[in-house]
Parts: C-alpha cells; structure tokens; sequence
C-alpha cells in the first residue's frame, strides 16, 4: 500500500472516530474546504450544513464497524455498521472523494436496519 494510500485510510477511519467523539474540529481539518456531502435527504450540502445537519449532540452512536473499506485512486467505498446507544443498529454505504490527503466530498447510500 502506498503512503497516500494509507494516509486515506487513516483519514477515513479517523473520520468515524471524530464522529463518534462528537469531535467537529477534528473532522474539519480532514475536510477540503469545498467539501459537499450528499444523502437520500441532502443533496451536495456545504461544511456548515453539514456539521448542522449530520452532527446532533450529543454523538447519537456507540460504535461505527468498518465492514468493507477499499480506496481505489480517488475514491474511498467504505460500508459499516453504527450502533446506536438506544440498541438500534443499521448499514450504510458511503462514498468519499479526496483532493490529496483531504476528504472533498461524501456520498451516502443508506442501508437497513440490523
């Protein structure tokens, strides 16, 4: 694996830890400036709606288990389970794009409940 590679692959994993930590500002500083993120419910929101949007308080999960994590050029695919603190549980898919070493956008696909 090649040292961008691996770079990504820390950045992808520490995304979920921030989010899991409620950790705004570190997951901003993975984050390009014009980062969009796109869901079933958002279509290409900017930085600030997304953390106002995606980000409730206090972090509603427990735990985020990276399943499948494959980065290919640009493009990380990246399919998990989050378990919530109230034990409900589901999966989802995402797709995030970087520009370097930073992440430029995420895409959402959303999963089912397990």
């Amino acid at each position: 694996m090649d040292t961008l590679q691996t770079s990504r692959e820390q950045t992808v994993r520490g995304l979920y830890d921030a989010y899991l930590q409620g950790r705004k500002d570190i997951a901003a500083g993975m984050m390009t400036e014009d980062f969009t993120f796109s869901s079933p419910r958002d279509d290409h929101i900017d930085r600030v709606a997304y953390f106002s949007r995606c980000w409730p308080e206090p972090p509603p999960f427990r735990d985020i288990e990276i399943e499948h994590l494959e980065i290919a050029d640009d493009e990380a695919v990246i399919r998990y389970r989050a378990e919530k603190h109230d034990g409900g549980a589901f999966r989802n898919m995402e797709v995030m794009r970087f520009r370097g070493d930073r992440i430029a956008s995420v895409d959402v696909y959303f999963g089912r409940n397990v």
